[in-house]
């Protein structure tokens, strides 16, 4: 089996629970449940609901606080698309905010002027396992009624300013997708302390059942009741966004070995930290609270003019790298927004939006050409070394 350092005895051991069990349904299995209890108790919230993908978590979450046809939703350009996507998803505008430029992360002072009186939410990202600016961010939800969704997807185990994050923002998202910093393939789950959130998100993502509750997703225990002509169903739209009871049972082995995989991490970016310190055109992503930073990745500005970035990676690979990766083109540059193909979802709301000015956001168009990251998820220190020498050895190279 590959991955044997991330996958084994515990997420078998699970899985074949789930088969003796008869393989149920979120609806009606229990490992949906121990699941959201090992890792709600493991982030220190109140209340845990799983999904199909750390989008579809995000939806629930938008839909949760009320976000509607020409509301408006605050967010960072630099991310992955799902976050713009979510936001049209339910026919609401994308407002993108500018992000700090040593943080990387959404900058709050470039949030409160856009906020208007069709404002909804913010969603912010903590980008790259760096928790965003929460305390300004949830003064403005309070000053003006709105809600915070925290998009931690890559901040799994993350805390700011000494708290743990999952406790802070009104909703916390994470995703479990294959390159985190758990997984369960494709995957989400998301945490709130409120309870009629947590309801709205759990029946929101499994068809509107009346019967789901905070807590738990299953209707179907008592036969009686469900398997009644005159029985309803459903009092609330959702969609089919459940996780399978599989990928629960490799949730819960990989929650309780999270803090392995994110010290792991943590470690590895030290090494990192060491290698770049006396180079002065790479930049480490500023950490200016001292938070647990739990780096989904390493990220680094690239502040070199003579040597091209694509030349800097295609060294480093020579030297046995595993490559470079670059962040996302900004979401407003993507050719949903830039061929205003966005548009179709809801011509009436957005017939007068439009994301093709230049410098939206000035700060992200700068430094998202400058992003590198490096990889984290290694199954040792050991494993990493070679990866972090192979950075130290581009550096001298270029020297």
């Amino acid at each position: 089996m590959k991955n044997t350092w991330r996958f084994g005895e515990k997420e078998f051991h699970y899985i074949h629970k789930v088969l003796d069990s008869g393989f149920g349904s979120g609806t009606s299995g229990s490992m949906n449940n121990l699941f959201e209890e090992t890792f709600a108790k493991k982030v220190g919230s109140k209340y845990a609901i799983t999904f199909n993908s750390g989008t579809s978590t995000l939806h629930a979450a938008l839909n949760a606080v009320g976000v509607g046809p020409g509301d408006e939703v605050i967010t960072t350009p630099l991310t992955v698309i799902s976050n713009a996507d979510v936001i049209i998803a339910q026919n609401a505008i994308p407002v993108f905010a500018d992000i700090n430029p040593d943080t990387f992360n959404i900058d709050p002072e470039k949030v409160e002027v856009l906020i208007t009186d069709k404002t909804k939410a913010i969603m912010p990202v903590s980008l790259y396992g760096l928790c965003c600016d929460l305390d300004p961010l949830l003064k403005l939800a309070e000053d003006y009624n709105i809600s915070i969704i925290n998009d931690a997807a890559q901040a799994f185990m993350a805390d700011y300013k000494g708290r743990p994050i999952a406790t802070q923002a009104h909703i916390t998202s994470y995703s479990l997708e294959n390159s985190k910093h758990i997984t369960t393939g494709d995957g989400g789950i998301v945490v709130t302390d409120d309870e009629k959130l947590a309801t709205k998100m759990r029946k929101f993502g499994s068809l509107g059942y009346a019967a789901m509750k905070s807590g738990d997703g299953r209707i179907r225990l008592n036969k009686e009741i469900f398997q009644d002509p005159n029985y309803k169903r459903h009092d609330e739209f959702g969609y089919n966004y459940r996780m399978p009871e599989v990928a629960a049972a490799i949730g819960v082995a990989q929650t309780e070995r999270l803090d392995f995989f994110v010290n792991l991490r943590i470690e590895i970016a030290k090494m990192y930290n060491e290698v770049v310190k006396d180079c002065d055109y790479i930049i480490p992503q500023q950490n200016p609270h001292g938070d647990r930073h739990t780096y989904w990745t390493y990220a680094i500005k690239y502040e070199r003019d003579d040597i091209p970035w694509q030349d800097f990676r295609r060294k480093y690979i020579e030297f046995g790298g595993d490559g470079i990766y670059a962040a996302w083109a900004l979401c407003y540059k993507e050719l949903l927004f830039t061929t205003d193909t966005f548009k179709k979802r809801a011509p009436y709301y957005y017939k007068d939006v439009y994301y093709n000015e230049d410098n939206l956001c000035p700060i992200a168009e700068s430094i998202q050409p400058k992003l590198m990251q490096f990889v984290t998820n290694y199954g040792s220190v050991g494993e990493a070394t070679n990866k972090v020498n192979a950075l130290k050895q581009t550096i001298e190279y270029f020297d």
